[in-house]
């Protein structure tokens, strides 16, 4: 009880501020502060790795830069199930319907499990041939594609995670997760070492024979993370089923309703082909990475994880938009939502253009934190300061595209995403790869960076995200069921 006393003077739950009326900066800031820390606790399980596995050798942390981007498009295939959910349940309890957004929440529960059960059996089955296809050298394929084939196998714990935190959010208690994942993330980093280098004692006592963990390498890497985000995810599950805190769901409302199906497919697809576009880009990226050294694609895959680490607070405050966006749409408070972005936009531009001077001035250390290898180092160092000087343009990007998302206009969100990445980014490296090297790879981050915010900005400027289709959906309840319904269906 003392620990929780203290969490709770630190940050505020959803019962104690409303996100549809009075101040906007105060709401926003309890809203996303502990979804930083919930993202900062996740990428500590891609940090964890890549620390150990770099102290391992080269051609695992090599490895690795392969397999995180397939880990990402797999789950990005199935995100905008969590997305659809998400913002389904902001819209029904800004508008006061409780028993709506558990339904929705029900739903989201079973087609997420549906989903990433059929994607990890696609993963592993086609992990050998997709590694192949990105490039990885002989030496790096066997051991990305164990990485791969495990991770595959618990994608199932690792994507229903990310749907319980999604869920949560949507209801607007991001404190509940941000918990579960930090036991999660501890589990982690206590069990990596033992896996990956292994560990044996040997006892004095002639009754105690030898204690030991088997050196599994790589895969070892895989089966913690695995092993720790499926308790992650059995809590989440007990939390949601109790409904004490947070959304509460219902074994009753969860048999597949395909009309539901298809309500969240019209939200969450053009999520998925977001999240999937950036995946590919990352893929295909890598296929350029790929033509050179294994010093490079190791250097990218370090500057990528710190990347994810400096851009916490966009993704997170991004997330607290949405939430917003959504609950002040379902109230009917499209003003009000406007401000959150605006707001949210001028600080992260602010707070990452910060950021970005003080990775300029630290990437050498930063770079040295992670391998032992000084051309790595090098390598690295320059990447991030090419880079560094463009973070808070991605800050004004993800404000204005987690209220598109917010507001339901995911298609509008998946087209900035699809232009800036696909569009501006990828072509741009590969052109810039031949004349420039791996330097004509990190020119293409800065350029597409500015250009992104650009582009969100001017979008929004336009206000069609005003025009939210999700407030004609509405879900009618009574005592023998539930019945749906929706204006153009």
């Amino acid at each position: 009880m003392g620990i929780r006393s203290r969490v709770r003077s630190l940050f505020k739950g959803p019962e104690e501020f409303d996100l549809t009326s009075g101040g906007i900066g105060k709401p926003l800031f309890f809203l996303s502060m502990p979804i930083v820390i919930t993202n900062l606790f996740q990428t500590a399980y891609n940090l964890a790795d890549t620390f150990w596995l770099g102290q391992y050798s080269t051609d695992a942390l090599a490895a690795i830069s392969f397999a995180f981007p397939m880990v990402f498009l797999l789950i990005s295939l199935g995100m905008g199930i969590s997305v659809a959910g998400s913002v389904l349940v902001a819209q029904f309890t800004g508008a006061g319907e409780e028993r709506e957004a558990e339904y929705a929440a029900s739903q989201t529960v079973t087609f997420a499990v549906i989903v990433s059960f059929g994607l990890g059996i696609v993963g592993y089955l086609g992990v050998d041939t997709f590694l192949s296809l990105m490039g990885a050298s002989e030496d790096v394929l066997p051991m990305a594609t164990s990485y791969m084939e495990v991770i595959s196998l618990g994608l199932l714990f690792m994507f229903g995670f990310f749907v319980f935190v999604a869920l949560m959010r949507g209801y607007g208690d991001t404190i509940t997760p941000m918990l579960v994942m930090f036991g999660s993330v501890v589990l982690n980093i206590i069990i990596d070492p033992f896996l990956i280098f292994g560990w044996t004692v040997v006892e004095n006592a002639p009754l105690v024979g030898t204690i030991s963990f088997p050196e599994l390498g790589i895969e070892g890497a895989a089966i913690a993370t695995v092993f720790s985000r499926a308790l992650a995810l059995v809590v989440g599950l007990a939390i949601m089923f109790r409904g004490n805190r947070g959304v509460q769901i219902h074994l009753r409302d969860m048999a597949p309703d395909l009309s539901y199906l298809r309500r969240l497919v019209r939200i969450g697809l053009p999520a998925s082909i977001e999240g999937t576009g950036r995946a590919l880009s990352m893929n295909l990226l890598l296929v350029i990475v790929a033509m050179f050294p294994d010093t490079v694609v190791a250097a990218y895959g370090i500057g990528t994880r710190v990347f994810s680490v400096v851009f916490l607070p966009a993704i997170a405050v991004a997330r607290g938009v949405e939430t917003m966006t959504g609950q002040n749409m379902g109230a009917d408070r499209p003003d009000r939502a406007a401000k959150a972005a605006g707001l949210a936009a001028t600080v992260l531009f602010g707070v990452l253009s910060l950021a970005g001077v003080l990775v300029w001035f630290t990437a050498a250390p930063i770079a040295d934190l992670f391998t032992t290898d000084p051309e790595v180092v090098e390598i690295t160092t320059q990447f991030l300061r090419y880079v560094a000087l463009s973070f808070g343009f991605i800050g004004i990007m993800r404000a204005y595209t987690g209220s598109f998302r917010g507001a339901g206009k995911t298609l509008t969100a998946a087209a900035i995403s699809v232009l800036m990445l696909g569009v501006i980014r990828f072509p741009i490296a590969w052109f810039a790869a031949v004349p420039f090297g791996e330097t004509g790879i990190w020119i293409s981050f800065a350029v597409s960076n500015v250009a992104g915010a650009i582009i969100a900005y001017g979008w929004y400027r336009r206000g069609t995200w005003r025009d939210s289709d999700l407030t004609e959906t509405k879900v009618d309840i009574d005592e023998a069921g539930i019945e749906m319904s929706a204006d153009g269906d």
